[in-house]
């Protein structure tokens, strides 16, 4: 066998002997695995599940073994995730540390920063939050007002974020905050890091339409942040900034890729049933279906093709919004078809039947998706200027 074949065996054995039986299937928002100093796991399985992944590098698999990753070759990462879509596997650990925070450290954090935060990010013992959006900065980020006061050895942080996910569960937070009011708003601007539970940091969670509260307000009152803490260089805080919104954007548009969880074609049957030939009993629904998995195949290969490409170093800056643009428009179409393929029981709110209105919820936080991380609009917009270059765009 050639070394690619016998990686593959050898990870098929892996899975089939360390994957537990609770996190083959998917499932809803709450089930999913985020770690941190106080995690919680919807059952033991799941707490294994991200301890086992972890410990082998595998949760951030082509990241530098010295780091805690997998040191994996680009072709033995997709090798990894084929077997994992193989058996249904569903994510060993959600985290902003490794979609957003983890590229910006290999590219621009020192080498302490890197040993100090990197391990702990790919074994799921930190959890972080995005520090960006403001009350008045949002698409526009660089006129963003949260002030960092130098006072010698440290900086004094006050200000206000929002649209902070999951800033009430975080442990740390990556923020940009304004270290020269008197440059140019696009200059001026530090990338650095703090622990949330330092003294003068809150949160308040902002209810979406879904119920739930995954965003939070994020305040900070005199809040202490030791400048070894800085990452890349001061005042050039928008350069590791950009550089992370485009993973930020690429995580994002990955929703749209299915991951685990069961086909939705037997969700429909499962609810509408199945005509003399065992096939979906509408025909219109079946089409929309077999479309969206369709597109989602080629969105899969595409997010593969780009990945080569940024390894290669050939990727265009502004790839990364196509893929956001591409992939929230997916993952909205496939909750749109979940709900049509569950009937009226897609629509029940708390009971228990309905894992308390997970298909409901779910359903209305994809609407997020065009908003955050950039709203559709800025995306086509980029898309429009930067990629098909269109005259006046």
């Amino acid at each position: 066998m050639t070394d690619l074949e016998t990686f593959r065996a050898e990870t098929r054995a892996w899975l089939e002997a360390n994957c537990p039986a609770e996190v083959r299937g998917g499932g809803h928002d709450e089930d999913a695995i985020w770690g941190g100093r106080n995690p919680s796991f919807k059952t033991p399985g799941h707490k294994l599940w991200m301890e086992r992944m972890g410990a082998k590098g595998w949760t951030a698999p082509e990241w530098p073994s010295e780091y805690g990753g997998g040191g994996l070759s680009r072709e033995q990462a997709k090798v990894l995730a084929s077997e994992l879509r193989r058996i249904g596997a569903q994510p060993a650990l959600n985290s902003f540390g490794i979609w957003m925070l983890g590229p910006a450290l290999l590219k621009f954090g020192t080498e302490e920063q890197k040993q100090r935060f990197l391990p702990e990010i790919v074994r799921g013992e930190i959890r972080w939050c995005q520090g960006y959006s403001e009350p008045g900065a949002g698409s526009d980020l660089a006129g963003l007002q949260t002030r960092a006061e130098d006072k010698g050895d440290h900086w004094i942080v006050n200000g206000q974020k929002v649209w902070t996910s999951y800033a009430d569960k975080a442990d740390w937070i990556f923020c940009l905050v304004r270290t020269d009011p008197e440059a140019p708003k696009h200059l001026g601007i530090s990338f650095v890091l703090f622990d949330m539970a330092t003294p003068g940091v809150s949160t308040k969670p902002i209810t979406l339409i879904s119920g739930k509260s995954p965003f939070c307000e994020t305040f900070f009152d005199d809040v202490r942040v030791e400048k070894e803490n800085l990452v890349g260089t001061l005042n050039r805080g928008w350069d590791v900034a950009k550089y992370l919104l485009a993973h930020e954007r690429t995580m994002i548009g990955a929703m749209g890729e299915v991951r685990g969880g069961r086909p939705l074609g037997q969700v429909a049957v499962d609810s509408i049933g199945a005509d003399e030939d065992g096939r979906l009993d509408d025909a219109m629904l079946r089409a929309r279906i077999a479309e969206l998995e369709v597109d989602g195949a080629a969105f899969r290969l595409a997010l593969e093709r780009v990945g080569d490409q940024v390894k290669a170093g050939q990727a265009h800056p502004a790839i990364a919004s196509m893929l956001k643009y591409y992939g929230s428009e997916l993952n909205k179409r496939r909750h749109e078809l979940l709900m049509a393929a569950g009937g009226s029981d897609a629509l029940e709110w708390e009971s228990e039947r309905s894992n308390h209105g997970g298909a409901a919820r779910d359903w209305l936080r994809t609407k997020a998706n065009s908003i955050e991380g950039g709203t559709s609009e800025i995306q086509l917009n980029i898309i429009a200027k930067h990629l098909l270059q269109l005259p006046g765009a």
